[in-house]
């Protein structure tokens, strides 16, 4: 069989020497949580053959097997080139549900809880001729206070809620380097000075050694750099100079999503110790005087609500084919954008956004309840999708929380308002330059953009309602205070993040939506309805419609679960775009 996911899982951190662990593995069930005392990665007899990086519930793992069993184990084999036998060896996991043990030749190497971010492990030194890794992961079906996004904690899908994902979802490889080699990098554009900053972290690094750094642009040599490793992390603030010839016509924005290539290499006498290669887009994101801006012109926002399902892989898609077709079908339809709704999405979803030019709104899998646990592991595996997603461009705004997802009791418990505040300001620590949103949707505490949930279907409705500021904010969709008391309105831009939600049944089977549909003319018309008022009013700044696809049990997609149109693309990129649009009236199926 071919091997699935075969092209490279980190776009934005590329070396050569790599190899794809995807593929058939040896797997097993651990029902009765046998193994760790058994000691199965040593030694054990597996029952099951299963397809990475596809989790057992979906049907391209080979199982399709979607009842509950919490824990599982792989296993599989491999040999390195004979060229890598004076290389350090990386084992990297794109993403495992949700904590992780890892064992090469019967040495644990690596742990990791957090199941939507990467981990990685040196390997070196236990690499023999012929290596054997096993990972036992432990995905607790009904744990509530774990960040698990969509993912239902009962065994049949129902309602907003989908299929669970358990285990190695995204893929595994190894990589071979040298004994210094950059570890990680980070860009910071400013297009105010044409300036952009690379933050970098070499692992083993020497003082006779040095970050030679090159920047160019369509093939163009436009800025080198480099700088001696007294330290093994360190800033360089590089001036790019092109912008005086060529103006703003090489910024990036979802029209002209330019993009600079950049090498970075770890050199010792002349020679290169390690070699990356990457991008970054000169963008920027920013808020004055109560407007979004992009690029310091104003930008109204039109995004889709995207859920990053797909009917054989679930979270996984089945190849990348399929994420770059989401990004297309998306601008088709004339959006500017998508909000990764309750997913840490795969990072070559983000790729095919900056290199085609969509804006994402990074979003967090919430847990549902809130404990101290909760607090702990939303904390630390949101700091590492921020280290993760920092350098893309299409990325401009962050959704720690949703709905009050993981504090249902921001009304009356000071610990969870408490909870909110600290993930806005953890987040802009962590990143100055992008707006946070505490709490998409209602309840909001301190929040860069006031995001409202309004799934009103009557155009007259919602054009009453967000006709003014003050009959905005005093608006309760969904019967919820727009702002958590004690919070006031400081002129933050004003989206309606989610809204629309019409359901309309292209297939044979049953489903809900938010309100229905019954004819192609119907569906166009309440489509039509619910863009037209956001478009109209003069309070809101951009709105994010629910959703692109049908997933599962909803079918209140744009497009169908297997991505086939329900109207015409280019009648929904009318309306998006308020113009006059005719479709011809179909009789109801």
């Amino acid at each position: 069989m071919n091997q699935p996911r075969p092209e490279y899982p980190r776009p934005q951190f590329v070396r050569n020497e790599w190899i794809n662990l995807n593929g058939v593995w040896n797997f097993s069930f651990d029902d009765e949580n046998l193994g760790m005392n058994n000691k199965w990665y040593k030694e054990h007899t597996y029952e099951q053959e299963i397809t990475v990086p596809f989790s057992y519930q979906s049907e391209l793992s080979g199982i399709g097997n979607t009842d509950f069993h919490d824990i599982v184990w792989y296993e599989r084999t491999f040999t390195t080139p004979s060229d890598w036998n004076d290389k350090r060896i990386i084992l990297h996991f794109g993403a495992v549900d949700y904590r992780a043990h890892v064992w090469v030749n019967g040495e644990l190497v690596a742990t990791h809880e957090g199941g939507h971010v990467p981990f990685k492990a040196d390997i070196s030194h236990v690499i023999k001729a012929e290596n054997k890794v096993v990972v036992r992961a432990e995905d607790p079906s009904k744990e509530l206070d774990q960040p698990r996004g969509k993912q239902y904690w009962k065994e049949k899908s129902e309602s907003i809620f989908y299929t669970r994902t358990t285990g190695i979802w995204q893929t595994v490889w190894l990589e071979a380097v040298n004994e210094s080699y950059l570890e990680k990098v980070k860009f910071t554009p400013n297009i105010d000075t044409d300036e952009v900053v690379v933050d970098y972290v070499v692992n083993g690094g020497t003082a006779e050694q040095q970050l030679e750094i090159e920047i160019s642009f369509d093939g163009e040599l436009v800025a080198k750099d480099a700088v001696h490793l007294g330290s093994n992390s360190g800033s360089r603030q590089i001036y790019l100079s092109d912008f005086n010839v060529h103006g703003p016509g090489r910024l990036w924005s979802p029209e002209h999503p330019n993009l600079y290539d950049i090498v970075l290499r770890v050199k010792e006498n002349d020679h290169t110790v390690d070699e990356v290669t990457s991008y970054f887009g000169m963008r920027k994101v920013s808020i004055v005087e109560g407007k979004f801006l992009l690029n310091n012109r104003p930008y109204y926002q039109k995004l889709i609500l995207d859920q990053g399902y797909f009917p054989k892989g679930i979270l996984t898609p089945p190849s990348d084919e399929d994420l770059k077709k989401d990004v297309e079908l998306t601008k088709e339809m004339g959006f500017n954008g998508a909000r990764k709704h309750q997913k840490v999405e795969d990072p070559r979803y983000l790729y095919w956004a900056d290199k085609l030019g969509l804006l994402v709104w990074g979003e967090m899998a919430n847990s549902y309840t809130y404990t101290n646990e909760s607090v702990e592991r939303i904390t630390k595996e949101w700091q590492e999708v921020i280290e993760r997603d920092y350098s893309h461009p299409s990325i401009v705004a962050w959704v720690p929380l949703n709905e009050s997802w993981g504090v249902p009791r921001l009304l009356s418990d000071d610990r969870q308002v408490a909870h909110s505040l600290s993930l806005y300001y953890l987040t802009k620590s962590l990143d100055s330059t992008r707006p946070v949103i505490s709490n998409d949707g209602w309840e909001h505490t301190k929040s860069d953009l006031l995001t409202i949930h309004d799934y009103e279907s009557k155009k007259e409705v919602l054009t009453e309602r967000y006709s003014t500021v003050e009959s905005t904010i005093s608006a309760m969709p969904a019967g919820r205070f727009i702002l958590t008391p004690g919070f006031s309105y400081q002129d933050e831009p004003i989206l309606v993040s989610e809204f629309g939600g019409i359901a309309y049944k292209k297939s044979d089977w049953e489903g809900w939506g938010y309100s229905g549909a019954d004819s192609d003319e119907d569906f166009a018309d309440r489509y039509n309805a619910v863009v037209s008022a956001m478009l109209e009013s003069p309070t809101v700044q951009g709105f994010c419609y629910t959703q692109l696809t049908d997933v599962e049990q909803e079918i209140n997609g744009l497009l169908t679960y297997d991505r086939e149109p329900k109207i015409p693309l280019e009648t929904i990129r009318a309306i998006n775009e308020g113009k006059t649009y005719k479709i011809e009236k179909v009789e109801a199926k």
